[in-house]
C-alpha cells in the first residue's frame, strides 16, 4: 500500500514537472497526449495490477511485470531515437550557423584588407539546410 501511494505520487510529480516546463511549449500535442497517456496507464498498473497481469495474459506475455518491462524498453528506444534526431537536427543548425558567420567574417575582413571592391551584401546568406 505504501509503495502504491509512492509510485503514484511520483508519476504525478512527473507529470507536474513536465507540464510546468517553461520550454513545454514547443513539444509536439502527440508527445504531450503519449506522456500523459504513459503516467495514466502506469498509475493504473500500479493501482490494479491484476488488471496489467491479465492483460498481459491476453496477448500472449506471462507477468503484468514482464509487460511493463517489455512497454518500458519500448519506450527507452523511442525517447532514445527521439533525442538523437533533436541532437542531430540542433548539430544541422548550428553547422549552418557557423557556416554563415564565417563566410561574414570573411567578407567582413576581406573589405576591411581592401580585397573586396564591391559593397558587402547586407541581405542573409542563402544556405540551403541539410536533409
Amino acid at each position: 500500500m505504501i509503495v502504491q501511494v509512492i509510485l503514484v505520487l511520483a508519476a504525478l510529480g512527473a507529470l507536474v514537472y513536465f507540464v510546468r516546463l517553461a520550454h513545454n511549449v514547443h513539444i509536439r500535442a502527440s508527445k504531450r497526449i503519449a506522456f500523459f497517456a504513459f503516467i495514466v496507464a502506469n498509475i493504473y498498473a500500479v493501482l490494479r495490477p491484476n488488471d496489467t497481469t491479465w492483460v498481459a495474459q491476453q496477448i500472449g506475455v506471462g507477468r503484468g511485470t514482464d509487460l511493463v518491462l517489455y512497454l518500458l524498453v519500448v519506450a527507452f528506444v523511442f525517447g532514445m531515437l527521439n533525442t538523437y534526431l533533436r541532437q542531430r537536427e540542433i548539430s544541422n543548425h548550428l553547422t549552418d550557423l557557423a557556416r554563415t558567420v564565417a563566410l561574414r567574417d570573411a567578407e567582413l575582413t576581406n573589405r576591411d584588407r581592401g580585397l573586396l571592391t564591391e559593397s558587402l551584401n547586407t541581405e542573409p546568406l542563402n544556405i540551403e539546410p541539410r536533409q
